[in-house]
C-alpha cells in the first residue's frame, strides 16, 4: 500500500557542507537514524548507515581512501552505496563481496547543506534548498542552532506570534493591545496563517529594519514535516524570508537550520552586520525557553497543554506530524477560517 504521506519531500539537513572534508567521514543522527557522510572520489556525498557488517564498529570512526570509506577496526573499506569494496583480511580480493553491506540513504548538496533521505523513499524530486538563497539582490545568512526540545515545539514556536510579544519583547516585538486579524489557510503541504494590519511599533529589529510607515504582509508557513518559513514583504520592495529545517537528534534533542535571506539592496551587506546578531539573540531567547519549558513538561510526566484559537498553527503542525510518523492520510487541503488577535 502506498503511504499516504509519500508527495511530503523526504528530504532533511545532516549537515553543513563545509563540516564534511574529503578526508573524513562524519558520523550524524538524524531522525533516528545513525549515519556516517563521507565524499566519494568526485567530492560528492554519500551517506550509509553508522555500523560496519563485520562487528558493527561505528564506521564514522574511520577514515576515507580514494572516495571510499574504511572501517577503523578490521579496514572493510565501503563504497558510497553501502557495498563492501574490499576485506583485507582475505587473500583473495577480486572486489566481489557484494553479500556483504550496510543501507545506504541518498544523499545531496544544495545551498551549502548535505541532505538525507531514508533509502525507503524514492527522493524523485532534489532537496527542496532554500528559497532566494544566493539569488541575485538578495543578502543570506545561516544559523545552526541545538534545540533541547521535539521538533513539534520548535515548529510551533517559530511560527507562534503572540509568544513574541512577551518573550522578545522590544527586540522583536511589544505589546500593543491592538487586535489583529488572521487568515489560516490549510495546503496540500500544510498549512499557513496570513496577518493584516500587525503593529510592528516599540520593536528594535522593525525600528532599525524596515521603513516606518506603510503596511506589512507577513504570512507564517508551515512546510511539511518539518520546515517553517516566515515572509515579511514592504510596499519599497523590502522583503525578509526566513526558513528554518528541524532534524531531530532524539525525542527531546532538535538541530536547527535557518537560513535568513532578505532583499534590501546594494546595502545588503552593510544590514546583515546588524541584522545578524538580532537574531541570533532572538533565537537564543526561544532556545532557553524551549529547554526550561520541556524539563518542565517531563517534570509533569509529559505534555498536558491547553490551546486557544491563538494558537493559529499549533494543531496543523501536530496533526501533520501524527499522519506523517503512522503513515496514514494527512489533514485536508482548501479550508479557511479567520481569527482576531490582540498583540
Amino acid at each position: 500500500m502506498t503511504n499516504p504521506i509519500a508527495r511530503v519531500n523526504p528530504w532533511l539537513i545532516a549537515s553543513l557542507s563545509r563540516e564534511l572534508t574529503s578526508t573524513a567521514p562524519l558520523g550524524i543522527v538524524a531522525d533516528k537514524h545513525r549515519v556516517v557522510l563521507f565524499r566519494d572520489a568526485a567530492g560528492n556525498p554519500a551517506a550509509i548507515e553508522d555500523r560496519c557488517a563485520h562487528r558493527n564498529a561505528p564506521l564514522s570512526m574511520g577514515s576515507v581512501r580514494n572516495g571510499m570509506l574504511a572501517c577503523r577496526y578490521h579496514g572493510w573499506t565501503y563504497r558510497r552505496d553501502g557495498t563492501v569494496a574490499s576485506i583485507p583480511a582475505l587473500c583473495e580480493q577480486d572486489g566481489s563481496h557484494g553479500e556483504f553491506s550496510v543501507r545506504r540513504f541518498h544523499a545531496a548538496e544544495r545551498d551549502g547543506f548535505i541532505w538525507i533521505a531514508p533509502p525507503e523513499s524514492a527522493a524523485e524530486d532534489p532537496p527542496p534548498g532554500f528559497p532566494n538563497f544566493g539569488a541575485d539582490g538578495w543578502t543570506s545568512f545561516v544559523m545552526k542552532t541545538k534545540f533541547d526540545a521535539p521538533v513539534d515545539a520548535c515548529l510551533e514556536n517559530f511560527l507562534d506570534v503572540p509568544h513574541a510579544t512577551f518573550l522578545h519583547r522590544y527586540w522583536f516585538r511589544a505589546p500593543t493591545a491592538r487586535p489583529v486579524k488572521a487568515t489560516v489557510r490549510t495546503l496540500v503541504d500544510g498549512a499557513e496563517a496570513e496577518y493584516f494590519e500587525e503593529p510592528r511599533e516599540r520593536s528594535l529589529v522593525w525600528l532599525l529594519l524596515a521603513p516606518q510607515h506603510g503596511p506589512m504582509q507577513h504570512t507564517d508557513r508551515f512546510i511539511a514535516p518539518r520546515t517553517s518559513r516566515v515572509d515579511y514583504r514592504f510596499p519599497n520592495g523590502l522583503h525578509y524570508t526566513i526558513t528554518s529545517s528541524c532534524t531531530a537528534l532524539s525525542e527531546t534533542e532538535t538541530q536547527v537550520y535557518t537560513v535568513i535571506t532578505f532583499r534590501y539592496g546594494r546595502i545588503g551587506p552593510l544590514v546583515r552586520l546588524i541584522f545578524e546578531p538580532l537574531a541570533r539573540r532572538i533565537i537564543r531567547q526561544d532556545v532557553e525557553m524551549l529547554g526550561v519549558q520541556y524539563r518542565n513538561v517531563l517534570r509533569f510526566g509529559g505534555p498536558k497543554f491547553a490551546s486557544t484559537r491563538a494558537d493559529l498553527l499549533g494543531r496543523h503542525i501536530t496533526a501533520w506530524r501524527h499522519a506523517f510518523e503512522r503513515g496514514v492520510p494527512p489533514p485536508a487541503a482548501g479550508h479557511q477560517y479567520d481569527v482576531e488577535l490582540r498583540l
